[in-house]
């Protein structure tokens, strides 16, 4: 599927997502053009909003990134919330443990910690993949449920001597910014949002300008045609999952030193920017100028609907069908492609040989 087709496909999700969602509000009373226009006040009417919207974008720029990785070297990771959810947890930790050290040692060391959290705990379902040939879809999604109720229990009976508070962290590991503040009147955006911008520019040049992107690539591409070029297979999945475990972790670092927002871990949810950052990803195309603006596309629907529901009275709810109809017809041409060209192996080689040699198909 070209490029071209991708960007189409995803932009044509979006614009069928909003119309079913403005069926559905037609078909509750609901009025959809008042719907809509409270939702783009509400993400992009005024300074702080536009502030909320760029806040919810700047971890789901993270997991979009860490599964865009994982994904162009052929593996699917499901575990991003349990990764984010380790680099959240660490990254608070390691706050918590220096709460008198200059702003300057803590910060860089939190966000080293939550992102080796993140990536340590992707790296087990890769090693598994590689050396065993597991499942890392089976694995992660095991080690989710793993991470939840493992944290949950360091959060309640570690980090904090109550089941319901923790301490908060000091501003010497705080990722806010007083001028992005005032210039946002008083959001909650933080400088994380660079950091997930500067992420995606160095995974762009990683995956597309590095010897290291491009056995990523190849492997993900064919695992046994690379390994017979003289790439090591296990090698590039478990450093693909590293590196999509670390970003993950990065995702999660954005919560706890950003805003420090309590992370819903009752009856077993995981976390939210886990599952939406795999979302965020397919529909920017696994390309990371894609994901970046895809991620302001979701943290927009967050933070409009909100307003959507204060003011056109209409259930935040709507949004959330509004986004998992996009992500179905994402996921659904994802899945038929997958499976176009499983089935039909040998009519793509040969489109693709004549396509090199300059024939026609």
């Amino acid at each position: 599927m070209s490029s071209l087709t991708k960007v189409i496909t995803s932009v044509a999700s979006v614009i069928i997502g909003l119309i079913f969602g403005a069926l559905l509000m037609l078909a509750f009373g609901y009025d959809p053009v008042t719907g809509y226009k409270f939702l783009i006040t509400g993400a992009f009417g005024n300074p702080f909003s536009i502030g909320q919207t760029f806040r919810a974008a700047a971890p789901l720029i993270f997991t979009g990134l860490g599964f865009a990785v994982a994904y162009t070297a052929g593996s699917f990771n499901i575990g991003l919330s349990g990764q984010a959810l380790w680099g959240w947890f660490v990254s608070v930790g390691v706050a918590l443990l220096m709460p008198e050290a200059p702003s300057w040692v803590v910060i860089p060391l939190a966000i080293i910690a939550g992102a080796l959290a993140g990536a340590i705990w992707a790296a087990i379902a890769g090693a598994l993949k590689a050396y065993f040939g597991t499942s890392e879809v089976i694995v992660t999604i095991m080690l989710n449920y793993i991470s939840i109720y493992f944290v949950d229990y360091l959060i309640r009976y570690v980090l904090t001597d109550r089941a319901d508070r923790t301490p908060s962290i000091g501003q010497n590991a705080s990722l806010r910014m007083e001028w992005l503040s005032e210039l946002t009147k008083n959001s909650t955006l933080h400088g994380g949002i660079f950091l997930a911008v500067i992420a995606a520019i160095i995974v762009g040049i990683l995956m597309s300008r590095t010897t290291t992107g491009f056995e990523l690539t190849s492997v993900g591409l064919n695992r046994y045609a690379s390994k017979y070029a003289g790439m090591s297979d296990k090698k590039n999945i478990v450093l693909a999952m590293f590196i999509s475990g670390a970003l993950a972790g990065l995702g999660g670092v954005m919560n706890g030193l950003g805003e420090f927002g309590f992370i819903n871990l009752q009856n077993g949810v995981a976390p939210a920017i886990g599952f939406n950052g795999m979302a965020v990803a397919l529909l920017g195309i696994n390309n990371p100028i894609g994901i970046i603006f895809s991620a302001v596309l979701f943290g927009a629907l967050e933070t409009g609907a909100s307003t959507m529901a204060l003011f056109a009275k209409i259930p935040s709810e709507i949004v959330d069908i509004v986004m998992g109809i996009i992500i179905f017809f994402i996921g659904a041409n994802f899945i038929i492609t997958y499976f176009k060209d499983k089935l039909f192996p040998q009519k793509q080689s040969i489109s693709t040989k004549a396509n090199s040699e300059g024939g026609e198909v």
